[in-house]
């Protein structure tokens, strides 16, 4: 029995947003490596001073912080023994196009069982005054 082999199409472009995307998110999606980014955005500190600040060790933060700068969120400079650790130059921008279009569903479907909501209390009104007559 032969196996059905589909002709493999590729598309670098879309590969390429979507390892960019999951990149992004994945370093999103831990409240640390959000916190190191908080951190950041106050101004530049080495690894030493995060793992301090987040009491974990050095191991750790630095595992955090090449999470952050595979995504482009965090750039780290070496001078002698200190690694120096700032905001990096992703801005998310498409990341952030990507949540609005999900927003704008989501938007339109809260407001859709708000108008929803409000026609029941509207009848569940009209009920009550017939009943009172």
């Amino acid at each position: 029995m032969r196996a059905c082999r589909r002709p493999l199409i590729l598309n670098h472009m879309v590969q390429r947003i979507s390892s960019h995307f999951n990149a992004s998110f994945a370093a999103l999606a831990d409240a640390t490596r959000r916190g190191v980014l908080d951190q950041l955005a106050r101004g530049d500190a080495s690894i030493s001073q995060l793992a301090d600040r987040f009491e974990m060790t050095l191991t750790g933060m630095k595992k955090h912080v090449g999470v952050l700068e595979r995504a482009g969120l965090v750039t780290t400079e070496k001078l002698g023994r200190v690694r120096t650790c700032r905001i990096g130059p992703c801005r998310l921008e498409e990341e952030m196009a990507w949540i609005a279009r999900y927003r704008h569903v989501w938007d339109a479907r809260f407001a859709a069982l708000d108008g929803v909501i409000d026609e029941l209390k509207r009848q569940e009104k009209a009920r009550g005054r017939r009943k009172g007559k």
